[in-house]
């Protein structure tokens, strides 16, 4: 369905083509009505005008049928220059528009041949009528110069065609791969807050839940002790709104200068404190640290520090073992972190399908996201394992792509 501007363009291309036209026509009588000194030409200009009006009509259409309009042109020339008419540019103008359009609408190799074609039809019917040596130049050398000029002002308007129309293509693929970018930005931001959200409720609520059981089953017999597993119950409910409250803000917008300011994200310098929160929920865990410890880049730092608290998380709420090991081991250029449980075989069987939630699956995509690696199953000795092999720095996106 064609638009107003668009059939408003196409009337006004019309008028413009049928005043040049009339101007070409003008053109071409004017021209038959030159007379040369030294040179015979014919006295009645009725033919030239004739043969240029059929050209003109042919020129109508030449925006469409640069071809064909051309070949009618040339016939017409032909025509004219064999009656013994000087081939001046005011008779050679219809045949000079036509090949404008031909290399302005066509290849490159279309318009050198339809280009020579009309230089050389031109020049052998002005010799063939009059072969004296009179104006000779303006016979030959003359149409070969007038008609080079459209050819090469309808490349030149060709290669500007082109130009433009790859100009915007490119903005287009541009915009549309911008479009794109922004729609994988806000996709992964909400994958990776959606994870935060995951690991801190799962680990506060499964700590909060094994200290209240706890708690409960004391208070008949060591109400002093219940009592402190409830003190530490409100410090872990008030970390999990901490927790929470430094996730959700990276919401805020970026003009919100009335938003409190964030805590740093955890690391493994908060591993002890970490430690501790489960030792009060009942799970003993022990920590072992192989080779130098050595600095971790941001992401690399939270993504191994999540991992470990997802893993003990699913030990708290799925092992029935007591213990959890986990095992830091720092080499050149990576760092192997494992989190086994001492559960029993009964538990082995049921803890990797427990497990392999949104937790196990989280953790997969923390690893990857840092160009590391994660491994979750039971071991052959009983209970569960959790292992991973993280890069010492996060890698760049085109690194992670060619990662194995």
């Amino acid at each position: 369905m064609t638009t107003s501007l668009e059939r408003g363009t196409g009337r006004f291309r019309r008028v413009v083509d049928v005043a040049t036209a009339l101007a070409l026509l003008g053109c071409v009588t004017f021209g038959a009505l030159l007379r040369f000194p030294g040179f015979h030409q014919p006295r009645e200009e009725w033919p030239a005008v004739a043969l240029a009006a059929v050209t003109c009509l042919a020129l109508l259409q030449a925006r469409d049928r640069p071809r064909a309009a051309a070949t009618v042109a040339m016939a017409c020339a032909a025509a004219t220059f064999a009656q013994g008419y000087l081939p001046t540019p005011l008779l050679l103008a219809p045949l000079m528009l036509s090949l404008y359009w031909v290399a302005a609408r066509t290849d490159r190799r279309t318009a050198r041949i339809f280009g020579l074609a009309a230089m050389t039809v031109v020049v052998i019917t002005a010799l063939l009528d009059n072969p004296t040596t009179d104006m000779l130049l303006l016979r030959t050398v003359g149409p070969v110069l007038w008609l080079l000029l459209p050819i090469v002002g309808g490349s030149r308007a060709r290669l500007r065609a082109a130009y433009l129309e790859s100009v915007q293509a490119r903005a287009v693929y541009a915009e549309r791969n911008r479009e794109e970018e922004a729609r994988l930005r806000v996709a992964e931001e909400r994958m990776r807050i959606a994870r935060e959200l995951h690991d801190v409720v799962a680990h506060h609520m499964a700590v909060a839940n094994a200290q209240a059981g706890t708690a409960r089953h004391l208070v008949p017999t060591r109400p002093e002790q219940a009592l402190k597993l409830l003190d530490e119950l409100t410090v872990t409910t008030s970390s999990a709104l901490i927790e929470l409250r430094a996730t959700v803000g990276v919401l805020r917008q970026s003009g919100d200068q009335d938003g409190e300011s964030l805590e740093p994200a955890p690391g493994l310098d908060r591993l002890p404190d970490l430690v501790s929160t489960y030792a009060s929920a009942g799970l003993d865990v022990a920590v072992t640290t192989e080779g130098e410890p050595r600095p971790l880049s941001p992401g690399v730092d939270l993504t191994a520090y999540r991992i470990i608290q997802e893993a003990l998380t699913n030990v708290t709420k799925h092992g029935t073992g007591q213990g959890a090991d986990v095992r830091l081991s720092y080499g050149q250029s990576r760092l192997l972190i494992s989190v086994t449980n001492d559960a029993t075989a009964t538990a082995t069987a049921t803890a990797p399908a427990a497990a392999g939630g949104y937790g196990l699956m989280g953790m997969r995509e923390r690893a990857h996201s840092v160009g590391g690696d994660l491994r979750a199953g039971p071991r052959p000795q009983g209970g569960f394992e959790v292992s991973t092999a993280l890069p010492l720095h996060s890698l760049a996106p085109e690194e992670l792509e060619a990662a194995p």
